[in-house]
């Protein structure tokens, strides 16, 4: 007998609505490119996590291990992450989500502008979903949440590093390693501002 999963039933519906979201983005973005002869963004990456991933952080901000707690308190049993070339294309891509039909915003954080402590940089938002599909709470058509998290390549590289050392135990000069991850956070920050001073600039030059 296979063991159910801490979604249940609403396991089978989550890469379904997955795929779905992920071509409507798809679209807009070969849509952009068609009529300006620019993508949007360059990466694209897309997952449901794992049920033990799902059951490990319900257990550490002390939820019930509940179809609920996956889907409704936590809200990114679904995840998108974005990786564009430029920062105005992240807020670009931004604008395309907020305009999609069936599609809300539960809450967004750009730290981007407002950068973490640490010097983290990307832009979050909670998207809440229109389904044809029942939800937990046994509305349908069903509401699911999604998680977009949006980067330049620069911020992508950054936070893969942050998170090697987030998640590596006993690592030597944490606080040296920490003060480095920061200067260099700010560095590529400023690389994007002026890699977008550029492409304006040639942008404009063609006019």
């Amino acid at each position: 007998m296979v063991q159910e999963t801490i979604y249940g039933k609403y396991e089978t519906y989550l890469p379904q609505i997955l795929e779905n979201l992920s071509q409507k983005i798809q679209k807009e973005n070969q849509r952009v490119k068609a009529n300006t002869g620019f993508k949007l963004f360059e990466h694209f990456l897309a997952r449901v996590k794992t049920n033990d991933s799902m059951i490990e952080k319900c257990q550490r901000k002390q939820l019930p291990l509940t179809a609920e707690s996956a889907l409704k308190d936590i809200r990114d049993a679904i995840g998108i992450r974005i990786i564009c070339g430029f920062v105005d294309d992240i807020y670009k891509t931004v604008d395309l989500l907020k305009k999609m039909d069936g599609i809300s915003i539960s809450n967004e954080k750009d730290y981007i502008y407002n950068a973490k402590p640490n010097g983290y940089r990307s832009y979050h938002l909670i998207l809440e979903i229109e389904t044809p599909f029942e939800d937990c709470l046994g509305q349908s058509p069903g509401k699911y949440f999604a998680e977009v998290q949006l980067r330049t390549i620069a911020m992508d590289s950054w936070a893969s590093l942050e998170h090697q050392m987030k998640y590596k135990h006993d690592i030597k000069n944490p606080e040296r390693i920490a003060k480095e991850l920061k200067r260099c956070a700010d560095e590529l920050a400023s690389c994007d501002l002026s890699m977008q001073t550029i492409r304006n600039l040639i942008a404009e030059s063609g006019d």
